[in-house]
């Protein structure tokens, strides 16, 4: 293995957009120009929303925009396998040194009764902290017929680091989320404890990534150091955007790779134009990954959110 290893560690749950695009060739540039390996993981824990097919797809379009990898699902490597889905069992083994040492705990609570209880402003994963209504001593009755998810106990601790993009970041880990699921209700295991257990396993130096999962890390580096586990270091880049301030995902079809493909978009003019939005290149021209290496630096990237609009590609 070379000293530098970093990875693009995709969701197949739907096309590639340009902010897939754009952390992908963000984060091939942050190894590719110090001479590390690339590593290309597939995360398709999800069973609900990974599909094969798009999976397939991302290989062709990362391809197609010109990065390459080392290690990936298509080419295997010494850290194999590199689909979360071959890899659970690796998960339980982690989970288990968790519950041995008494740090989990089920939790009856449903998303509703979650938000209820925090007021928590936005649903999904992260709903605000979790006020601890299922932790032992807090006399929660087991409901009949529902199943637990399994959550990390976390202190009253406060976890610094240092982002390579927004220098530092601290989070105190019960004030901020409180206990976090390792463990969903259905018995699949959670991002966070997977994430880790995957990038330490495959000896990842360096992970560049989306600035939505900012808030993610502290709880990652308390699972790293619960695992005893070495954290790699970080670097959160801004997320593009829609105009009307959304971020863009993988439902607005119109700006994924494919759909600008098929307008005749080529693939060194989306190269180009976000070279060109991360400051790697003056104006937005057409131009492949390997000609960036000499250019790109973390300090020149932005830390505002990126607006992307239709017309940039017309």
């Amino acid at each position: 293995m070379t000293d530098i290893r970093g990875r693009f560690a995709p969701s197949p749950s739907g096309e590639m957009h340009l902010g897939n695009a754009w952390t992908a060739l963000l984060a091939w540039l942050q190894v590719r120009s110090r001479g590390g390996a690339v590593v290309l993981r597939i995360e398709d824990l999800d069973p609900d929303r990974s599909r094969p097919e798009y999976a397939a797809q991302i290989l062709r379009d990362l391809a197609w925009l010109g990065l390459d990898w080392d290690e990936g699902p298509d080419s295997g490597g010494p850290c194999g396998p590199y689909r979360q889905d071959e890899r659970r069992g690796l998960y339980a083994a982690a989970l288990d040194c968790l519950i041995a040492r008494g740090l989990v705990y089920p939790c009856w609570c449903t998303r509703a009764e979650i938000r209820a209880a925090a007021s928590a402003p936005h649903p999904g994963e992260d709903e605000g902290a979790y006020p601890g209504t299922c932790r032992p001593g807090n006399g929660r009755v087991a409901p009949p017929g529902r199943r637990p998810a399994l959550r990390l106990a976390v202190p009253d601790e406060t976890i610094a680091f240092t982002d390579g993009v927004h220098g530092r970041v601290a989070h105190n880990l019960a004030h901020a989320c409180g206990d976090f699921v390792v463990r969903r209700a259905d018995g699949v295991h959670a991002y966070q404890l997977a994430v880790v257990v995957d990038d330490a396993a495959m000896g990842i130096t360096h992970v560049l990534r989306g600035d939505d999962l900012l808030a993610s890390t502290p709880r990652q580096l308390y699972l790293y150091r619960l695992l005893g586990l070495t954290p790699p270091a970080f670097a959160h880049v801004p997320l593009l955007l829609s105009p009307d301030g959304h971020r863009l995902a993988k439902r607005q079809r119109g700006l994924s790779l494919a759909a600008l493909r098929a307008r005749g978009v080529v693939a060194t003019a989306i190269t180009g134009f976000l070279a060109h939005r991360a400051n790697l290149i003056p104006v937005p021209e057409p131009v492949r990954p390997r000609d960036l290496l000499a250019a790109f630096s973390l300090a020149k990237l932005p830390t505002e959110p990126v607006v992307v609009r239709d017309e940039d590609f017309a």
